[in-house]
This record gives C-alpha cells, structure tokens and sequence, in this order.
C-alpha cells in the first residue's frame, strides 16, 4: 500500500536471500515423492504467486524460487559491493569484518571511464558455464535478456530502459502500448488509425468499470480506517494514499490519477491495491492491453550501446557516468534458447530473440523457470516449490539433492525448526522470540542442539527527523542559530538511546550514529579516523561525555550542552532555564512518532525520557504518539511535522540524492546545502569506491551539522537452522543483508 511503508527499497537482481515468512499456508510434509527427508533442505515462505520467471517475478518469494534457478552478471559482497573480478577457478578475495572471503562469479567487468565521459562496462565471462538441461551459456543469452527488459512493452521490475545506456531512448522511441495510446487520445478520440473503436470501447468500458471500482475501493479502505469521512470524499482518501485531487473527485478521477502515475501498466498499478485484484475487476483482454506494443513511428533496431564482442564478452556503454549503474548490469543470464526464440536471434541482423515489442514467447514461461543457477524447479503444489540439484551449477554441485520452500505461518516458524519440519526460518525477531529459542536449546543461549540462530543487521534504520523548515531561528534554516537550535534537541535525545534501545530490543538491536545503515560499504566503522558518537560535542567542539561517567551524569552532561546550544540559538538563559526564545524560534516542540497510540516504538521510551529532562529547562517537547500510521507519514511528508521518528531501508548503492540533495524527492528534512549537494553529486560522478566513501563521510558530517537527522538504532533480523537436521558448519560466515545462506547454498550439507 502506497505510504504504508516508508522506504528506499531497491533489491538488487543478484542478491539472493531467504524471503520472510509469515503467510496464508501451514507447514508440509518433507517428503514428496522420491524427495528424501534426508536428501531434502526445507526453507519457509510467505506465500507464493506462482510467477517465477527471472524478467517478471515481483513477490519476494516467487523471487527467491526464481533466483535458485538463475544465474547473474554480477553479484555483490558481503557490504553489497559489486564484485569485478571473480571469474578465474581462485575467484576474487575481498576481506569484511577481519576476514578474507573469496567470490567466484560468472564474468569479470572492467569499468573504463573516458575522457568524454562516457563509461564502457567490459564483460568478459566463463566459457564453460552451462544451464540446467546441459545447454552451454554464452553471451547472446545475455543480451537476449538485456533486450527483454529493455522492450518497450516490458512491464517486470527491473529497470535498465531508465539508465543512460546509449541508444537506449533510440530503441525505445516510436512504439507505445495499446493502453498508453488509448489513455493519451481519451473517451471521445474519432481516430483509428492505431487501434481499432472496439478496442477504444472495451478500454474505456474497463476505465469506467473495474478501474474505478478498484479506485473506489481504495476510498472505502480509507473511510473504514478512518483517513476519510465517507464514500463520497474522493480527494482527501485520495490524499492519504499519495495522490493529488482535486477538490470534488470522483472515483474515475482517482482511477486515471493511477493509470497515469504507473503510465496505464495494469500489472504495475496492482500496487495500489487496498485487497481487491485489479485483474479481477477488469476484462483480460484489456488487462493485456499494456504488454501490446504499437509502432507509433520510426525508432532504431537495436541498442548503439550493447556490443558483442565475442562469443562470451559484450560492452555496455553509457552515455554518462552513474556510480549505481553497475548493478543494473546484473540481470539474470535466462537461456534464449528456453524463454525466446533462437530462430529469431541473429545479432547482426538486429534480431535479439523475439518480435520488438512482443514478449509473448518469454511471458509463456513465467511460472516454470530455467536457468543456470543451483537448484532445477520441478513443481509447486499445496503452497510448497519442489527443486532439484543442479548438476551443472558453475560453483559446484549442491551438496543438499533437494530443496523445498514452504508457505509457513508466522506462528509455526520457530516451533517448525524444532520439531523438523523446517530446516530453515526467519521469525520476526525480539525479545521474546530469543527467549522461545533460549528455552528450546535448554540454556540461555541461540546457539544449541535444537536450533542455531544467527543475527543479521536489518538493512535499514531507526532516526528522529527534524524539519529545517519548521525549528529554525528567524526566517533562515541554513543559519548558525537554526543549526544550534536544532543540535540542541538532538543532543539531549541522543542521550537516551543506549536506555531506550536496549530496553525495546535488548541485544536485537544497536545504536548508530551516522546517517546510513551500518550493512553498508559507505558506513564510517568505529576504527575508522574521526569516527564520533553522534551529537556528542558541545558548541564548542568539545567532548560532552567522558569514559567513566555515570548514566545519570552522562544525561546532566548533554542537559548542560543542550543549553550552550540554545543560548548560541539565540535563547535566553537564566539560572539554567530558558526563560525566552529568539523571533522565530520557539520554546515548545512537537515530535511526531507511531506507537499507536500505546507507546508501542522502540524510540517511545527515548522521546518521554528527553522530554522529562528538557522539562527541567524550560523547554517542552511534546511527544505526540499517533494510532494511525498514515497521519505520521502525512505530517511529514507533506512538509507539516516540526520532527518526527520513521525509518528508511538502504539500497545497496548509498547514494544520497534522493534523502538530501536539495532537489531529493524525499527531503523532508528541507536540508538545502551547496556542499552537501556537491559532495551528493561528485559520489555519483565516481566509480572509486574509497573516493565516494570519502565524499560520503563529510555528506554525513554535513547532515548532523545541520542537525535534522538524528540516527537512533538498527535492529536484528534472525535466521534460524534446524541443529540436528543442517551441518551448520557448511553455513556462510559472517552473513549480512546482502549475503546470506542462499548464497552459499551449495555448500550446506544435512546431518
């Protein structure tokens, strides 16, 4: 649901991980056919939609079943750095944490950046890699998939036709989809010269039904959960799902707001759903309309840059330099032969597998995958996915014959790994479920006889937001007295995150002090120079706090601070109370946080704690606990909250520009800083991955100067393994978002 979750989430194609569970099925049986129980690994899922194809997969699930099947271009290390140079027998070692890993990869990329500033991306891959039915690999199927998804008609999640891929716009120009052309000529259009009057009517007859009952149902979702007064109130349910109305919309005027936002690709604005399937409300002959390529005019027949340069090495040029385009490059290699047509691919004739503008022949084979990965699909039915070892996989054989993804409720995942019938889980982590695990193992410990857990940090991270905007001192945000004010604030509520955290969470959790996720490459390490604890120094650039202080005299220190920040603000200061504030300035702040309505947030407890202490000052802030996680996102995101406590989730890129380059989409902290944004553009401009952490570093410097971002915790997400049924010796070490058990699967053994 559109402004449900707040985040950045990106995942990149070549990260294979286990999905999460917690949907509609119970658990399986083992055993399926002449699937041995001990030949057999069981990993629990959600829930599957059954299109498992490597171009169209969107459910995380179908997702983690497709990509066991396929291999990638690339594929990223244990911080989500693209790896360049695994593809010799010794592969490519990379240390992380004290330790030398080494990656082996289908292909070596070489990334030469030209004087014009242009960028070649050099492939060159293994020559004896295979797919799963014995065919060899070689790099038309890798430009067979790189056309795929660059088709005009292509409508999966991957998103190579937007990148500066020269040629690209070329190739794409001069043919629209049948549900584009419809929608742009409208209701009354008299022209047929690209579609046909029934076509129009059968569109607009679907517009006019099943589309703008699926809008409807959208504004009856937001009047039953209290987002809007009735039926009828088009505009403000409209406004909390995200869109735009204006004032007397209807139904139909909610429902082109969609169409138009996802350019009329019914698949694509299923997104927006509030439960009800757009596919089941409109006829499917028009659902298909936006996979039905129109030639509208002239457009090139191929792609100026991708260039075979050999049976097994391709160049992909851009037109401009991008530090996140390489992992565009790392869409899964699917056999021509399998998902296109091989009559169809003759590269110098500018035939890459298939018609331009029809995908019918690849969309055949979305629910039965096949690829050169690690494990073979063989079927799914009664909510499990049943593989098989892939002999022919280039890193070896699985060790582990079969392998089966269960449906699994959230209930069941724990008890399944004790009682065997899961060998793997991911239970939403706290407290509570290391106690259940502790009290199975039969000691307070994770890591027993019943069952291994091993805690990886959540890819994303807990901060307290504050407006530039709405705390500032007079009419200008950027000012010293703005940024004081705001240090102010953080410093005393940075004071009580150790407590806070640590009583949400307990050890499932950390604190953190930069802006990022700690999973990161770019993320400053505790070794690293200059590393602080975030709002730590006073107004003087002074240590706040000392090693061998107390609780209470660490919170007396940052109370002391806080009032240097404030006189600096332009306060006034009495006796150790703030008595005035400065024109503009206030001595009242509201902070913003969804405990709904219960305290129910791991910053709760953070917040109320601060506010006692400024309370001892003279200065209030009032902690404003929201039922409804909508209001929360609204306030801020519509420029309202003075401050607020969210969430973001990293991609594996860091880049920045969307949180706080001045023209970010995403900028709610109103942060507007000529260095900021130039560091933000110049790490894009770069390649070099120490030179972009670096410009990331003073990017960080320069946000908690500014004082609108305080970073507060990330939490743990736990992966759990059956002790008596998987060898937890053959587990990858050191696992991390970006690199997880599935990446070693041919490594794991069974007991």
């Amino acid at each position: 649901m559109k402004k449900k979750i707040l985040s950045l989430l990106l995942a990149a194609t070549m990260i294979v991980g286990l999905a999460a569970c917690g949907g509609k099925g119970g658990n399986s049986a083992k055993k399926s056919g002449s699937e041995s129980g001990n030949e057999t690994l069981v990993a629990c899922t959600t829930g599957f939609e059954n299109k498992f194809s490597p171009f169209f997969a969107q459910n995380v699930d179908d997702r983690t079943v497709e990509q066991m099947t396929q291999i990638s271009m690339l594929y990223s290390d244990r911080e989500g750095a693209p790896i360049l140079n695994g593809m010799s027998d010794e592969g490519e070692t990379i240390p992380f944490n004290g330790t030398d890993y080494v990656y082996h990869t289908p292909a070596n990329i070489e990334v030469v950046e030209n004087e014009d500033g242009s960028v070649d991306y050099n492939i060159t891959m293994r020559e004896d890699l295979k797919f799963s039915d014995g065919e060899p690999v070689t790099i038309d199927d890798y430009i067979f998939s790189l056309y795929v998804v660059s088709d005009p008609t292509y409508d999966g999640s991957t998103t190579l036709y937007s990148s500066p891929i020269k040629g690209m716009e070329e190739y794409r120009s001069g043919m629209s989809t049948l549900s584009v052309l419809i929608a742009e000529k409208g209701e009354d259009n008299t022209d047929f010269s690209l579609y046909t009057e029934d076509q129009q009517k059968a569109f607009w007859d679907a517009v006019n039904g099943g589309l703008t009952d699926f809008a409807q149902s959208i504004v009856d979702y937001c009047v039953e959960a209290g987002y809007a007064a009735d039926a009828e109130d088009v505009k403000t349910a409209a406004g909390a799902w995200g869109f735009d109305l204006a004032d007397g919309a209807t139904a139909k005027d909610f429902a082109m707001a969609i169409g138009e936002a996802y350019g009329w690709n019914f698949s694509a604005m299923e997104k927006e759903t509030a439960g009800t399937a757009l596919a089941d409300l409109m006829d499917a002959d028009v659902y298909a309309y936006s996979t039905v390529g129109v030639s509208t005019g002239d457009s090139a027949d191929y792609i100026e840059g991708i260039v075979r340069t050999g049976d097994y090495s391709c160049t992909i040029s851009t037109a401009t330099l991008d530090a996140s385009f390489i992992y565009n490059l790392g869409i899964e290699i699917a056999p021509l032969h399998y998902y296109g047509d091989a009559s169809k691919y003759d590269y110098d004739a500018h035939k890459f597998g298939f018609e331009k503008g029809d995908l019918s022949t690849v969309r055949a084979k979305t629910t039965e995958p096949m690829g050169a990965g690690p494990y073979k699909f063989n079927k799914v039915a009664d909510g499990t996915v049943y593989m098989e070892a892939n002999e022919s996989y280039f890193k070896g054989a699985p060790k582990t014959k079969f392998l089966n993804f269960v449906e699994t409720q959230e209930a069941d995942k724990i008890t399944g790994v004790q009682s065997g019938t899961l060998d793997i889980a991911d239970p939403s982590y706290s407290s509570e479920a290391a106690s259940q695990i502790a009290e199975i193992n039969g000691a307070d410990d994770l890591e027993g006889k019943v069952i291994t857990t091993k805690l990886i940090d959540f890819r994303g991270y807990g901060y307290i937001g504050i407006s530039a905007d709405n705390v500032k001192v007079g009419n200008d945000p950027s000012s010293d007295a703005s940024k004081n004010l705001r240090k102010a604030i953080a410093t005393v509520i940075a004071a009580y995150r150790d407590e806070g955290i640590d009583s949400y969470y307990g050890e499932t959790a950390t604190v953190i002090n930069y802006p990022i996720s700690n999973t990161s490459w770019a993320a400053p390490r505790v070794t690293d120079d200059g590393y602080q604890v975030a709002y730590s120094k006073d107004v003087e650039g002074n240590d706040i706090y000392t090693s061998s202080m107390s609780a209470d005299e660490k919170y007396d220190a940052a109370l002391q601070a806080a009032l240097g920040y404030f006189e600096a603000a332009g306060y006034t200061v009495e006796d150790g109370k703030l008595t005035a504030a400065p024109a503009g300035a206030k001595l009242e702040y509201e902070v913003n946080i969804g405990g709904g309505g219960q305290g129910d947030h791991p910053t709760f407890l953070i917040l109320k704690n601060a506010a006692d202490a400024f309370a001892k000052i003279g200065f209030t802030l009032s902690v404003n606990d929201l039922a409804n996680a909508s209001d929360l996102y609204q306030s801020y995101q519509t420029g309202v909250a003075e401050m607020w406590c969210a969430a973001w989730q990293s991609t594996s890129d860091p880049d920045m520009f969307q949180l706080y380059h001045s023209n970010g989409s995403t900028n709610y902290y109103k942060i507007n800083d000529a260095d900021l944004d130039e560091s933000i553009m110049l790490a894009r401009e770069s390649t070099d991955q120490t030179y972009r952490k670096g410009l990331y570093k003073a990017a960080m410097e320069i946000i908690m100067d500014w004082g609108v971002e305080l970073p507060v915790y990330q939490r743990s997400d736990a992966q759990i393994f059956s002790s008596e049924r998987v060898n937890v010796s053959t587990l990858p070490g050191d696992m991390t978002p970006y690199y997880g058990w599935a990446d070693e699967i041919q490594n794991i053994e069974l007991n």
